[in-house]
C-alpha cells in the first residue's frame, strides 16, 4: 500500500475523518479537499480535482443520509447518492483510479426477517434507500474497478449518528423511549476504515457487506452505550410507530458480513466491542 495515493471525498464527514486520522497515523499519502474545492455534484470541479490529485484510490465517503429529509428533497438525495457517484465512477474509469464507495442497509425492505447477504435482492422503502440503490447500480454498470461496501448504523467521532444524538437526549431527559423493533448492526468507522484498507491490500473488488458482527435493536444499542458511559437514564422499549417520521424504515435490515470476513481472513469485531472501543477512544 506504500505506493497508493488516496483521494478522500466528503472530507467533512465522520467516515472521512476516521480515514484522515488512520492514514495520517500510518504515514500514508492522501488528499482530502474541502467540498468547496471538490464539489462532487459539480462535474467540472470533480474532474479537475481528480485530474490534479491523480489518485490511485478514490474513497467516496460523501453521502446524503438525512433519511426523513430525503422524502421532501429527493432531488438532493439523488444528486449526491446517485448522480455524483455515477460521475465519480465514470471519471475513475477514465483515469484508472480504483473506486471505493459506501452504500447502506436501507437498500433492503426488512421483510426477509434474517441476515441479508450480498445475493439478496434490494427493495428500498424510501427516497434515501432508493437513491443509494441507484448509486450502487451506477457503479456496477460503470467500467470502473470498484469496491462497493454496504455498512449500517454507522457511528464514530462526529455528530451525524445515533450515539451522538442519544448522548444529547440522555443529558436533557431522565426517561428515554427507544424503539425495540428496529434492528440492524451498529458499525464503527474505525473498523470500516481498517476493513477497507485490508480489502484493498487483498485486492478485493465488487460488492461486500461491511458491518460489525452480531445485531441488535435501537433499544439494545442505547442500553449498552448508556451503561458503558455510566449514564443512569431510565430506558423504555417502544415500537417504531411511537415516533412520527416521514420515511418508512426497514424493521430488520441487519446484514451478514460473512463474505467479507472470509475474504479478509479474519473475523470482524462484535458491535458491543466496537461501542466499547469507541467510548474508550473518547476518554
Amino acid at each position: 500500500m506504500t505506493n497508493r495515493r488516496f483521494l478522500i471525498l466528503g472530507s467533512a464527514g465522520q467516515l472521512a475523518g476516521e480515514f484522515r486520522r488512520i492514514l495520517a497515523d500510518r504515514d500514508m499519502t492522501y488528499v482530502a479537499p474541502t467540498e468547496e474545492r471538490c464539489d462532487i455534484t459539480d462535474y467540472d470541479k470533480l474532474r479537475r480535482c481528480i485530474d490534479e490529485t491523480e489518485p490511485t484510490v478514490i474513497l467516496n465517503c460523501a453521502a446524503y443520509n438525512a433519511v426523513d429529509a430525503a422524502e421532501d428533497n429527493p432531488e438532493k438525495a439523488y444528486a449526491i447518492n446517485r448522480d455524483a457517484v455515477a460521475s465519480i465512477a465514470s471519471i475513475a474509469a477514465e483515469c484508472g483510479s480504483f473506486l471505493v464507495t459506501y452504500s447502506s442497509d436501507y437498500v433492503f425492505d426488512g421483510a426477509k426477517g434474517e441476515l441479508y447477504t450480498e445475493n439478496d435482492e434490494p427493495n428500498p422503502l424510501g427516497a434515501y434507500g432508493r437513491s443509494k440503490r441507484e448509486g450502487e447500480l451506477a457503479v456496477m454498470s460503470s467500467s470502473a474497478k470498484y469496491l462497493l461496501l454496504r455498512p449500517s448504523w454507522v457511528f464514530g467521532h462526529g455528530s451525524q449518528n445515533f450515539l451522538y444524538k442519544l448522548g444529547g437526549w440522555a443529558k436533557n431527559n431522565r426517561v428515554l423511549k427507544v424503539s425495540s423493533d428496529e434492528i440492524s448492526v451498529p458499525t464503527y468507522t474505525a473498523d470500516m476504515v481498517e476493513c477497507t484498507l485490508v480489502a484493498l491490500d487483498r485486492g478485493l473488488e465488487g460488492l461486500y457487506h461491511l458491518t460489525n458482527s452480531g445485531f441488535c435493536s435501537r433499544y439494545e444499542l442505547a442500553e449498552h452505550y448508556l451503561n458503558t458511559i455510566g449514564a443512569d437514564n431510565e430506558l423504555h422499549p417502544v415500537p417504531m410507530s411511537t415516533f412520527p417520521v416521514k420515511a418508512k424504515r426497514p424493521g430488520f435490515s441487519a446484514m451478514s458480513n460473512a463474505k467479507l470476513a472470509a475474504a479478509l481472513g479474519a473475523s470482524i469485531p462484535d458491535w458491543r466491542n466496537a461501542v466499547d472501543r469507541f467510548v474508550a477512544s473518547k476518554e
